[in-house]
């Protein structure tokens, strides 16, 4: 028990004296919170991602370094210091280990991020948007997003994202939760068009959370596919960001009329110039009903993506993700809770926010009972869908997965408006996988994950090298301070 309480006492200790580096010379403060991160993951479950944090660290003349000087100079403290609090040890350290521990003993997935729709409604009408065709009707209540989310903190989940609708339609009830759980983190995807001063104001005060704003390149692919005059609301909003020094992102969904625009320098450097700190890339999938088929990317506008954003990473100060092309580094598919799902805002409980199937609902059933049940359990068994990890999704890369997995657990199809029949739906992405087919094979071959061998969970990314003495050292430094503290308090106690 005393070997218990030391852990944790060194753990508290620990991350208070790092949360008190930020806002304060970078260059001499960033290494000392890498190495307070490092002394706590005792276990190395995250050894292999603060390898590559190493790497940037350890050698600052780089893009990532002044992306991360940047958290320093242009971002308040207290937001700061709450989302790294949030995000490395209630979502990262302490949720990862429960959500292992409840993954073992009940043999199911369980996931690190939620996504969730407060609602249907948005006042925007965006082209081949799914919820575009939901009506305005639908919500979530307050209590069962609430009920959701400490379900979900239970197993190890301190990481929600809202999507839509549009999710800010209900601001005032997503500040209440956020003031709820302060120990988690909430990333929102939004069209930015409702950001105002006064809901800067609110997340200055909560800290926990992050907006990622929909861009669709520049102003005329944005206003072509969201409406006229939406690209300079988009621009008005980040200024409000920017000026209250909050962070905040992008989310980009690429098409066949867009990818000439969303993939070039130019596009990166005005993400840069507007404070974008992060840039969440998707591709295009026929989700409804009626989603038009011309908006899919052609094979070589998906390579180009693939090349274009890993040569950014190298050169520019902006963290991007591609929903697809990064199966690599985790293994492919990460739907039905293998790292996230999607909870609509009639209740259902999607595998994914582009895989509108569910057998369960949270208005009957528990989260993790959601997880137990046939269809996210052929997910488990199926997951991953392709050994080629550019090919990671049962829909848009593996013709007729998606219909195996939906039949064989007996799943509806979720969409309150226009069901539609999984075997109709793949029929849409047939080709597109078909054409994708040769093109990921040849790109894996020469990729990174195929070269460092990530056929295997435990290998998502290299060591490389870590200084363990200097990890060693601060945890002895830090277990020092613990003990002049305590001597003072018994000190004082028997004075």
């Amino acid at each position: 028990m005393a070997d218990i309480s030391m852990k944790e006492r060194l753990e508290k200790f620990g991350l208070k004296k790092a949360l008190g580096y930020f806002g304060k010379d970078p260059d001499k403060n960033i290494p000392k919170i890498l190495s307070f991160v490092d002394a706590i993951d005792r276990g190395n479950m995250f050894r292999g991602q603060r390898a590559q944090f190493h790497k940037v660290v350890d050698n600052p003349d780089n893009n990532w370094y002044r992306l991360i000087k940047k958290l320093f100079t242009d971002i308040d403290t207290h937001v700061l210091q709450t989302i790294f609090s949030n995000f490395i040890v209630h979502a990262t350290l302490t949720g990862g280990k429960r959500q292992q521990e409840i993954r073992e003993k009940y043999g199911c997935n369980v996931p690190w991020a939620i996504l969730l729709d407060p609602t249907s409604g948005c006042n925007l009408h965006c082209t081949g948007c799914w919820a575009a065709s939901y009506g305005h009707k639908l919500n979530l209540t307050y209590e069962e997003i609430d009920d959701i989310i400490n379900q979900g903190t239970a197993m190890g989940t301190y990481m929600y994202i809202y999507t839509g609708g549009e999710p800010l339609v209900r601001k005032k009830d997503i500040i209440r939760i956020c003031e709820a759980h302060p120990d988690c983190v909430f990333l929102c995807f939004t069209n930015g068009t409702l950001i105002d001063d006064e809901f800067a104001e609110d997340l200055l005060r909560v800290g926990n959370f992050v907006p990622a704003i929909s861009v669709e390149g520049d102003e005329a692919s944005t206003d072509g596919r969201r409406g006229d005059g939406v690209f300079q609301k988009v621009k008005n909003a980040m200024r409000i960001l920017r000026e209250h020094r909050l962070p905040f992102g992008v989310s980009c969904c690429y098409t066949s009329q867009n990818v000439d625009k969303v993939g070039t320098e130019a596009f990166y450097d005005w993400m840069i110039e507007q404070g974008v700190l992060f840039c969440w890339f998707f591709t295009y999938m026929p989700v409804d009903a009626d989603a038009p088929l011309d908006l899919m990317v052609r094979p070589e506008q998906r390579e180009h993506m693939y090349h274009f954003v890993r040569d950014m990473r190298t050169k520019k100060e902006l963290f991007t993700l591609d929903f697809f092309l990064d199966g690599e580094y985790v293994y492919g598919c990460i739907a039905a809770g293998r790292y996230y799902l999607h909870i609509n805002a009639n209740g259902d409980i999607d595998p994914c926010v582009f895989i509108h199937y569910s057998d369960s609902n949270i208005r009957e059933k528990t989260l993790l009972e959601a997880y137990r049940s046939p269809l996210f359990m052929e997910y488990h068994k199926n997951q991953p869908f392709n050994e080629n990890m550019l090919r990671p999704c049962p829909l848009l890369d593996n013709p007729y997965r998606l219909e195996k997995v939906v039949k064989d657990s007996g799943a509806h199809c979720s969409d309150p408006v226009k069901p539609q029949d999984v075997h109709d739906l793949c029929a849409k992405c047939e080709a597109q996988a078909k054409a994708w087919k040769p093109v990921a094979d040849r790109l894996w071959v020469n990729s990174e994950g195929n070269k460092h061998g990530l056929g295997c969970e435990n290998t998502i990314l290299p060591e490389n090298r870590i200084d363990h003495t200097k990890v060693r050292l601060v945890a002895d430094l830090i277990e020092e301070d613990i003990a002049a503290e305590n001597a003072k308090k018994d000190k004082k106690d028997a004075g």
